[in-house]
């Protein structure tokens, strides 16, 4: 395996109040900006909306069909090519007017511009607020079964210090995402969706090999007077190299997706750029320094226990 550091033996564990306060200050920052905002922006597919389908005779841009549809001001148009460089799928947000009227405007619309050339409208479908409100729902059903699978799994190949841990690293780096999304005022939608749940089983699985590691030495000789959080710092130095590599190559696939990738895939990409820099940083501290924490807490009132005892 490449080694990006020889023998790192940086204090992770040692600077945890440090990462603490950081952590409480981006959450404290997201759940500020999605109260003050009033909560998420869904996209068409959380909130309903018109759903259109277009073949052009010219291969027309995405931005020339976005400056026709503004004209109309129905809302923020997304625009996605479907196939090849002529068809393209429009949705729109719900409006106060009917679908078949939405419809009539964007044609109108599309029509009016010349630079567009002649085109095909292929179908038109509307998509209610009920089914936007159960995507909603089955999307957070996604999200929590997916962590609860997620403890069930730490706890048994661990234990269950290690599954709350990561569980709670894991909903900082989804309320961390959520909060970049509302700072930023993006839509949340189902390629968002997907990226949280990558980051999810991503920021895990960083998790999960520090958990690994430091079960492997604890399973060999451990020298003398080596505390366990010494312990759990050496584990996290030795899966450093490992974790930023992973990290890095995920980063700059998203960083090119996020910059050149264009606007359908830029919310998605914006996450899992957030997404594993918040990741990254979870693992390395978060996780390891509350199960740290959580063990030194445990074992000290053992120590109390044992001595009351002694005593009488």
């Amino acid at each position: 395996m490449i080694e990006l550091f020889k023998n790192p033996n940086y204090d992770f564990i040692g600077k945890r109040k440090w990462a603490y306060y950081v952590s409480i200050a981006f959450t404290l920052l997201s759940l500020g900006s999605l109260v003050a905002r009033g909560g998420l922006r869904y996209d068409i597919d959380f909130t309903g909306g018109t759903l259109m389908q277009a073949r052009f005779e010219g291969a027309p841009s995405v931005a020339q069909i976005r400056a026709s549809l503004a004209r109309i001001q129905l809302g923020e148009a997304v625009i996605q090519q479907f196939g090849d460089a002529r068809e393209f799928v429009i949705r729109l947000p719900l409006a106060s007017v009917t679908s078949e009227e939405v419809a009539r405007r964007v044609q109108a619309a599309l029509a009016g511009d010349a630079q567009l050339g002649k085109f095909e409208i292929r179908r038109v479908e509307f998509v209610g607020p009920q089914v936007g409100r159960d995507l909603q729902l089955q999307a957070i059903y996604a999200v929590v079964a997916g962590m609860i699978g997620i403890l069930l799994y730490i706890a048994m190949r661990f234990d269950l210090r290690g599954g709350v841990a990561a569980i709670i690293a894991v909903f900082h780096d989804v309320l961390v995402c959520l909060g970049a999304l509302s700072l930023t005022n993006r839509e949340f939608s189902l390629p968002v969706l997907a990226a949280l749940l990558t980051i999810i089983g991503y920021s895990v699985n960083d998790t999960i090999v520090a958990y690994d590691r430091l079960r492997e030495n604890r399973g060999r000789f451990v020298p003398k007077g080596r505390t366990f959080a010494q312990q759990m710092n050496d584990a996290v130095n030795q899966t450093l190299s490992r974790t930023i590599l992973t990290s890095l190559t995920t980063f700059f696939s998203a960083a090119v997706l996020l910059f050149f990738g264009g606007k359908t895939l830029e919310d998605f990409a914006f996450v899992l750029f957030i997404g594993v820099i918040t990741g990254t940083y979870s693992t390395t501290y978060i996780a390891a320094a509350i199960v740290v924490d959580w063990t030194q807490r445990v074992e000290g009132r053992l120590g109390r226990g044992k001595k009351a005892v002694a005593k009488a």
